[in-house]
């Protein structure tokens, strides 16, 4: 800014009376000092410096003039110390929206380790499965699963997601495995909020519309309902991987199985990321990829 320049320089001249050493302290020129000072004076169109060959001495407008600029210099001094401490020892608040299943799942066990490894740090989750404008609602990060919409957003991939067609195996005895997509049609099919599932025909996406008895926006519920042999089930490999380890579900299909899909972590464009959002980005990102390698 231009009301600032000269102003460190001059304040650093009266402090020690000398040009010399207000170059050395702020590792500079005497020259550039002397430049600097005697622009700032041009520009306030006042003499702040009485300068001999033997000393240099404030006038009475520069002693006024550095009462008021010595606190303003030490002010910037603790502001740029702060922010510099900050990138080593993050501090303040980062506001966070994810999912409500997958939050609780994954992501509230990350931040609450966070938090024990950055107690200077603060955390406010918002769980819900609506999509917050992040401007609008002040929040630093979002976290969202699956396929992106077009966005001003800046994203970043945390970690990927599988989805598989599934069964029980008292389903599969009583009516039989569907071994083509259009064998769907035939069977009872558990519903989430879209009645459409995504497959990978010959390296192609493809949507499939499913219907059955059951529909409901909870993938628990769907798990159990799967489980208890009242139909197929497409979820996210975080709801079932154990029941496709233990035999509970079976997965159906495999060969069209749909590719994997991104967790991505969402924030502003338009907003500088902070070094404590990119660190809790970081953290996430290696906690999330750690939990999908054990997964497998």
């Amino acid at each position: 800014m231009a009301n600032w320049e000269g102003v460190s320089e001059f304040v650093a001249v009266a402090e020690s009376s000398s040009f010399t050493l207000a170059a050395q302290k702020l590792s500079t020129s005497v020259a550039q000092v002397s430049r600097r000072v005697s622009a700032l004076e041009e520009r306030l169109a006042v003499k702040l410096l009485n300068r001999t060959t033997r000393k240099v001495t404030l006038t009475e407008a520069g002693m006024l003039y550095f009462q008021q600029c010595k606190h303003l210099v030490e002010g910037l001094e603790q502001a740029e110390l702060a922010v510099t401490q900050m990138q080593t020892n993050p501090k303040g608040l980062v506001r966070v929206t994810a999912p409500v299943t997958y939050g609780e799942m994954h992501l509230a066990p990350l931040i609450n380790q966070f938090l024990e490894q950055y107690p200077q740090v603060d955390v406010e989750l918002m769980l819900t499965n609506q999509k917050l404008d992040l401007l609008e609602s002040g929040v630093d990060l979002a976290i969202r699963l699956g396929r992106l919409e077009d966005s001003s957003l800046i994203a970043r991939r945390l970690a990927t997601r599988q989805s598989y067609v599934c069964a029980s195996p008292a389903y599969l005895s009583r009516y039989g495995e569907p071994h083509t997509l259009s064998e769907l049609s035939k069977h009872q099919c558990l519903v989430g909020t879209m009645d459409v599932w995504r497959f990978k025909d010959k390296h192609q996406s493809k949507s499939m519309r499913i219907s059955g008895r059951l529909k409901c926006n909870s993938g628990f519920a769907l798990r159990d309902a799967a489980r208890r042999g009242l139909g197929l089930v497409q979820l996210p490999d975080y709801y079932i991987q154990q029941d496709l380890e233990s035999g509970e579900l079976i997965e159906v299909l495999p060969q069209y199985r749909d590719d994997k899909e991104g967790i991505w972590a969402l924030f502003p464009s338009s907003v500088r990321l902070s070094p404590k959002v990119r660190l809790l980005v970081e953290f996430l990102a290696a906690g999330l990829s750690e939990n999908s390698l054990s997964q497998r």
